[in-house]
């Protein structure tokens, strides 16, 4: 018999999440220090609660559920957790990016840029954004540890989970910098395979996994076998994200679809655009990508070159082999009926997606 997980289901553990995670800003509010301004703590509230897939919480939850551990309010905490962490990457990438939009709202640099503009403030606008947006994503990270401490578990358990929650921090802020390092690099579609490795498909999928299924105690041939489920789907999960990131509805996905282009962001989609292209593309791909002036024409005009270079069709299928991969994978691991068809409809979301 086939086991599946309603989309009503999951939305109820969305609900969930959110409902842990705004108990714990509200705690920090009233614990807020007097004094100081409470601008910080509003937008990070609004911020952590305006959206979000809430996919690392899930992938966190039922690596739980999948190594035997039982529903909870103490894994809900623990897992929700995850994404103050998130909100700590979402608002530094987009400072190192120089992205204005996220979710659809302003970023958290350009809000408050915006807000020292409004107010003639002394000194440099834009400074001041990135400086105070920083702080932001600091205090995320700050919390996050906090909560996951807090979340319920005994001592033994939050430690079993910790280290590899540890190991994640460590391997997306590297990851931050491998991308900082390739795109002043060669531009390969090794090197930008290896940043979304390091920098987003482990921290979206496998370490979540493993962190849950480590709480609930599961055996070290589990940890492992879990990597090759979430490697592939965590990749695919980027990959699509990059198509998504120029060629997706800014409506839908809450970003401009200049922002990577405008940046020259070194994703594998244009790597092998720039490898296919012929000189006269290749020429056009120098003056267009990366040009911090590219407006929609330019930005159409690249989309057809990476179209014409067969690039989008390529990253498909890239796509297409690693899910596969994922779901192969996902057969073989040890599970419970009903973490395995949560975690195949989670597969699905992550690489079907819209948005």
């Amino acid at each position: 018999m086939t086991v599946t997980v309603a989309p009503a289901d999951a939305a109820r553990l969305r609900a969930r999440f959110d409902a842990e995670l705004a108990a714990f800003l509200d705690r920090q509010g009233v614990q807020w220090p007097d004094g100081a301004p409470r601008g910080v703590f509003t937008a990070l509230h609004r911020f952590v609660l305006a959206g979000g897939k809430r996919l690392r919480p899930m992938f966190c939850y039922w690596g739980w559920r999948g190594a035997g551990g039982g529903d909870g309010t103490p894994i809900v905490v623990a897992a929700a957790a995850l994404e103050l962490f998130h909100a700590f990457a979402l608002i530094h990438d987009d400072i190192l990016d120089g992205s204005d939009r996220r979710r659809g709202e302003p970023s958290v640099h350009r809000l408050f840029a915006d807000l020292h503009a409004r107010s003639s403030w002394r000194g440099d606008p834009e400074a001041y954004g990135r400086n105070t947006a920083l702080l932001c994503g600091d205090l995320c990270a700050a919390w996050s540890d906090q909560m996951f401490h807090e979340c319920g578990l005994s001592t033994a358990e939050v430690h079993r989970g910790y280290g590899w929650f540890a190991l994640m921090r460590t391997e997306v802020i590297a990851g931050e910098y491998l991308d900082l390092v390739s795109g002043v690099g060669d531009g390969s579609v090794a090197s930008a395979l290896t940043v979304i490795r390091m920098k987003a498909a482990r921290y979206t999928v496998t370490r979540p996994l493993q962190i849950g299924a480590a709480l609930a105690g599961a055996e070290r041939s589990l940890l492992d076998a879990l990597v090759e489920f979430g490697d592939p789907l965590g990749d695919a999960f980027q990959l699509r994200d990059d198509v998504l990131g120029v060629f997706g509805d800014p409506a839908v996905t809450g970003k401009s679809v200049l922002d990577d282009l405008r940046e020259g962001k070194p994703t594998v989609m244009m790597a092998l655009a720039r490898g296919a292209a012929d000189r006269v593309q290749a020429a056009r791909l120098r003056e267009l990508f990366g040009n911090a002036e590219l407006d929609a024409e330019g930005a159409a005009e690249l989309r057809r070159i990476i179209e014409a270079t067969g690039a989008r069709e390529r990253i498909e299928r890239m796509i297409r082999v690693r899910a596969e991969a994922a779901r192969g994978a996902l057969e073989r691991l040890p599970l419970a009926a009903p973490a395995r068809a949560a975690l195949a409809g989670l597969a699905a979301q992550a690489v079907d997606r819209t948005g």
